[in-house]
Parts: C-alpha cells; sequence; structure tokens
C-alpha cells in the first residue's frame, strides 16, 4: 500500500507542479510527440552542448500520466551524455514491458514507480511518450 501511495503522491506532484513544463528559448532540439489514442500532445525542447543534455523542457498537454512522466523523465536526463539519457530511456522502456532487472529499474530513479504501468496496457502509450520522443530526438542528434 505504502508503494501505491508514493506512486500516486509522485504523479500527482510531477502532474500540477511540474519544474519543466514551460518554453526552453534556448533548445537546440525540438521534437513533437504525440499520443492519439489518449490525447497527449507534447513538445519536447531539448539544449544539448558537446552530447551532454545540458536543459529540458516540454509544453503541451494530456494525461497526468504522460505529463508527470515527462518532467521525471527531465528530472533525470538533464545532466547526462547523450548516451546515458538513451540508455535511461531503453532501460525504462524495457522496465515498461517488464524486461529490465530490479537493479536497472532501481537506477531509474523516481521512473521506476511508473513500473506498474505494464499492467494498464491502455496507459503504457502516455507513461512512454516523453520517453519515445527523447530518444527520437537524441538518436538523430550527430556528435559535433
Amino acid at each position: 500500500m505504502e508503494n501505491k501511495t508514493f506512486y500516486n503522491e509522485l504523479l500527482i506532484e510531477h502532474n500540477q507542479h511540474p519544474l519543466h513544463k514551460h518554453k526552453l528559448d534556448d533548445a537546440n532540439l525540438v521534437l513533437e510527440g504525440v499520443n492519439p489514442s489518449c490525447g497527449d500532445d507534447i513538445i519536447l525542447q531539448l539544449k544539448v552542448e558537446d552530447d551532454t543534455v545540458v536543459d529540458g523542457a516540454f509544453e503541451g498537454s494530456g494525461c497526468a500520466i504522460s505529463q508527470a512522466s515527462c518532467d521525471i523523465m527531465l528530472d533525470m536526463i538533464i545532466g547526462m551524455h547523450k548516451d546515458d539519457a538513451l540508455h535511461a530511456a531503453d532501460t525504462f522502456l524495457r522496465m515498461i514491458k517488464g524486461e529490465a532487472t530490479e537493479e536497472e529499474i532501481d537506477s531509474l530513479e523516481e521512473a521506476s514507480v511508473l513500473a506498474d504501468i505494464s499492467h494498464m496496457p491502455s496507459r503504457v502509450k502516455c507513461a512512454v511518450l516523453g520517453w519515445h520522443t527523447m530518444s527520437e530526438m537524441l538518436e538523430g542528434k550527430k556528435s559535433e
């Protein structure tokens, strides 16, 4: 029960008071992510310098899970090297599929509370929207 309470509180906090939901004027990577089945629509904005994510933000609308997951993701990847952010996204997506080890899940810090989304198939696309969008952006970003 304590885990469910923490999960709910964390999602509510990141949805109602997101730290990263704003326009990032100096972003050098911008990509829209859309989940048509739920109506989630985000515009992910990253500032990447020397292959490191130095800042990030998102705009848009959607359900609490999509918005909170994107905010949690940005908390985690800001300051990371591009390759580490991509590894975190891969780990997150494998966690959602039930394929990640406990150690890998623990490495996701706050994002690990979304592990139970795998038991809610209609919500999976909501939780992974920001992560897929970020992966697509960074995989297309060539080393400078």
